[in-house]
């Protein structure tokens, strides 16, 4: 029997990005939505309220770039924690004004430099040191870990450690290659197979598995690996082209999003991760509250 369906919220960067611009006419920065949680954080909470209107059971954190590597690259290191605490309390304010007592907050463990990049990852023990830092800023405040868009199983596994540490659950979503060779088995952006990742995060008793920022019919395509895990498990997929092309410290002018995954079309896309016995689903980048709506209603009345 499938368990219950748990909702995601969509993007955040991207949609953040855009509603400040529409709000003050800002062009976008490196900072991408920390810009946003350092110039409106209004917009922070006010997207996260979206979210849960639309039926979203989790609300992770718009803290995706305010890691230490990051702002110490974009000129603000000394407002890591005031970034970390006020994005928490951006999803807190929503979740309280929502009456939605029961929605949860996910912290944000996020690649450390640049998505997709595992040639620019970290050392070990700097990941790990990272990792603290914002784990420290958020386990009081969040109700579950949530690693995302993990390219390499070192990464995914340092950040699973640290964030088990806190004793709070821990969610991995690891980001596959959106292309393969006919007949490849799903590999992790960095080269390495899904199926080693899993086993590895298994051995580590985390609380769930997904997949994360790759396209829809990547992550259909690597379901069936995925769903051989016995953890609970689910995906979030991005809506647009490609990100091949943006360096780090890039701006989301960058990128393109795909007309043809609207809210309809993207919700007909997940359909089959849930038949296929996921749990936990929602929306990555390009993704909007209407995504999930479209989400909540037609996989809700699968059931």
């Amino acid at each position: 029997m499938t368990a219950p369906l748990t909702l995601l919220d969509g993007g955040m960067g991207q949609e953040l990005v855009r509603r400040l611009r529409t709000a003050s006419g800002r062009a976008a920065t490196p900072l991408w939505s920390t810009q946003v949680l350092v110039e409106a954080p209004e917009l922070v909470t006010q997207l996260h309220a979206d979210y849960l209107a639309a039926g979203a059971d989790v609300l992770t954190l718009a803290t995706y770039a305010a890691t230490p590597q990051r702002l110490r690259r974009d000129g603000l290191p000394d407002q890591f924690e005031a970034l970390q605490r006020g994005g928490a309390q951006c999803a807190i304010d929503a979740r309280e004004a929502s009456g939605r007592t029961g929605a949860r907050i996910a912290a944000c463990l996020p690649p450390l430099v640049a998505s997709y990049r595992s040639d620019v990852q970290p050392a070990a023990d700097v990941s790990r040191q990272a990792y603290q830092r914002i784990v420290a800023c958020q386990a009081e405040r969040v109700d579950l870990m949530l690693c995302e868009t993990m390219s390499t199983i070192e990464e995914a596994c340092i950040a699973a450690e640290v964030g088990l540490s806190s004793g709070l659950p821990v969610w991995v979503a690891l980001s596959v290659a959106d292309e393969l060779p006919d007949g490849s088995v799903p590999r992790l952006r960095g080269g390495e197979t899904l199926g080693a990742a899993i086993k590895a995060l298994e051995a580590l008793s985390v609380d769930a598995l997904l997949l994360n920022c790759s396209s829809p019919e990547a992550i259909s395509a690597a379901m069936p690996t995925l769903s051989r895990t016995a953890l609970a498990f689910g995906a979030y997929a991005n809506a647009f082209h490609s990100i091949a092309a943006l360096e780090p410290g890039g701006t989301v002018d960058t990128l393109q999003g795909r007309y043809d995954l609207g809210p309809e079309a993207y919700a007909q896309a997940a359909a089959p991760w849930r038949a296929a016995g996921a749990s936990i689903i929602g929306g990555c980048c390009e993704t909007t509250p209407a995504h999930v709506g479209q989400l909540h209603a037609r996989l809700n009345r699968a059931q």
